[in-house]
């Protein structure tokens, strides 16, 4: 075997259509395009979501709602989370870097500590926002929320 008489095996390959090459071809004249109008012209291309006339589907569906482009989005973490992190691991100090080793957090997340749940253990909590009520129980079992 040479690398010259390399070629695919039998049957493997098809020609592509040879279009617009005469008469006697059997796809000459409009070259497979049908008659008149934008389609058979040169340069056409139809615009995105175009169906055929019919209405499209998004202006038939209704528009609602609003998204702030200033919003702040916040992987949330509740007390109830908090304690069984703490049961697991026994850490008296959560910050982000725990957080993230324990798969609550990734590590362009920014955290928010939420109220639902009790928290028993004293722990000193580091995140960047934390619910009042979360801010309310962290003290009241003796530990320190300290907002980053």
């Amino acid at each position: 075997m040479k690398l010259h008489t390399l070629k695919p095996a039998e049957g493997s390959t098809k020609s592509s259509k040879r279009i617009g090459r005469g008469q006697g071809s059997g796809r000459g004249g409009t070259s497979t395009r049908g008659h008149n109008g934008a389609q058979s012209r040169s340069g056409y291309s139809r615009k995105i979501g175009f169906e055929g006339g019919q209405m499209p589907l998004q202006r038939r569906v209704p528009k609602f709602g609003f998204r702030s482009p200033n919003r702040i989005e916040y992987r949330v973490l509740n007390l109830d989370a908090i304690e069984q992190l703490v049961t697991k691991t026994n850490a008296k100090d959560i910050d982000l870097s725990l957080l993230i080793e324990n798969g609550l957090a990734s590590k362009n997340d920014i955290v928010k500590i939420l109220g639902r749940g009790e928290l028993k253990a004293k722990v000193n909590i580091k995140v960047h926002a934390f619910s009042s009520s979360a801010t309310k129980a962290i003290e009241a079992a003796g530990g320190i929320a300290t907002t980053l």
